[in-house]
């Protein structure tokens, strides 16, 4: 599994150049969205932006509960 910051910076990468490239096509933008997306399929071992997106945010939320203290 890929560090819980490498990943949230990539889920973050892809969102914001979804959103860019959503309000206006651009090669530059298309370009770097599809870097973000190989990235993280390959981080995750997945093959799609969108299924790559949901692992990565299942990754996270688990890195995250495991961080959590215990209460006993």
């Amino acid at each position: 599994m890929a560090h819980p910051s490498l990943l949230r910076e990539l889920v973050e990468r892809c969102e914001t150049l979804r959103r860019h490239l959503a309000s206006g096509p651009s090669k530059e933008t298309a370009r770097q969205l599809e870097n973000a997306t190989y990235t993280l399929c390959v981080v995750t071992g997945t093959r799609q932006l969108d299924t790559a997106l949901y692992v990565a945010r299942r990754q996270l939320t688990d890195a995250m509960t495991r961080q959590q203290p215990h209460h006993h």
